[in-house]
């Protein structure tokens, strides 16, 4: 009997054997299909933020402290990135928000819009014509309607004074190509759309230095392109002070390079009324916004990092 069953538990075993071993080498292929996943899931963040807001030293801000910063300004200078659609879409958040906080006394302006559409604007604003007809006769900028429009409307809506501070194109471009002195012969009608000459202008300000330091390593050694830059800086920054009154926020809307490091339209303000409370935001892109890149730090009082991989306006 005892070796009759010895017999029958040894083939048990060897029954049981095949079994138990396929279904090991069953547990160990699911266990490498799903690896990948299970790393995956261990290396994906909880979140997929798409922009952080952080000070000039790189430490990370709340949107509300972001706000208390700019209400107590007399002038923001807001950096943008002009195909970037976070950009666009928190210059309106937070011109909204501070239009509530400071009981609708701000102003507003914009490099994409030049003096002389001046009078364009303000009659668009109190409904001489339709969006139509302003849209096809003042000289907007390929993105006006998904990146500008919004802004124009809120402070058309709100009967919101808005300001359009840039040089006219065709004057920069004697400054291009004439150099400040080539602003000289216009006629006395032109120099209403520029500060009174001559200019101010610092060539060893970075930002213009590395210009032009950047052109002549392409080739392109024309001394006179930072100075065209200038040009629409001091004019932008002109524009400001003629329409900022006291108890006001203006908040001016233009490319982080007309602001970054403090320099640009900042400079020119500065250098007009020192006592005015600036406060700049400047946009950049980064491949993760878990903290920001050295490079990125010091470009302005708040910085405005948005995740490299966002989606283009244009």
């Amino acid at each position: 009997m005892s070796v009759t069953k010895t017999k029958q538990r040894r083939i048990i075993h060897m029954q049981i054997a095949p079994v138990k071993l396929k279904n090991l080498f069953s547990m160990k292929r699911i266990f490498f299909i799903l690896l990948p996943l299970i790393v995956l899931a261990i290396s994906m963040k909880s979140d997929k933020p798409a922009y952080q807001f952080f000070d000039a030293d790189g430490d990370e801000m709340k949107y509300k402290k972001v706000i208390e910063m700019l209400e107590e300004a007399d002038i923001v200078l807001f950096g943008e990135l002009h195909n970037n659609p976070v950009s666009h879409w928190m210059q309106l958040e937070i011109t909204k928000d501070l239009f509530e906080l400071k009981g609708g006394k701000i102003a507003m302006g914009a490099e994409m819009f030049e003096a002389d559409n001046q009078l364009m604007i303000d009659e668009y604003f109190e409904g001489f014509y339709d969006a139509k007809k302003f849209e096809a006769e003042a000289r907007l900028w390929p993105n006006y309607k998904t990146d500008y429009k919004p802004l124009l409307e809120f402070a058309k809506e709100k009967k919101i004074k808005f300001v359009a501070t840039n040089i006219p194109r065709r004057y920069a471009s004697v400054v291009h190509k004439k150099g400040f002195e080539g602003l000289d012969s216009l006629p006395d009608e032109s120099k209403r759309y520029f500060p009174p000459l001559p200019i101010d202008y610092d060539p060893e300000l970075p930002g213009y230095k590395q210009m032009l330091e950047d052109m002549k390593s392409m080739g392109h050694a024309n001394e006179n392109l930072p100075k065209a830059q200038a040009v629409k800086d001091a004019t932008m920054a002109w524009s400001i002070l003629k329409n900022h009154e006291n108890g006001k926020v203006f908040i001016h809307y233009h490319g982080t390079y007309h602001s970054n490091n403090f320099e640009g339209i900042g400079w020119y303000l500065k250098k007009k009324n020192p006592d005015l409370k600036i406060v700049t935001i400047a946009g950049v892109e980064q491949p993760d916004l878990d903290s920001l890149k050295a490079e990125n730090k010091n470009l302005a009082n708040i910085i405005l990092a948005i995740d490299e991989d966002m989606t283009k306006t244009h």
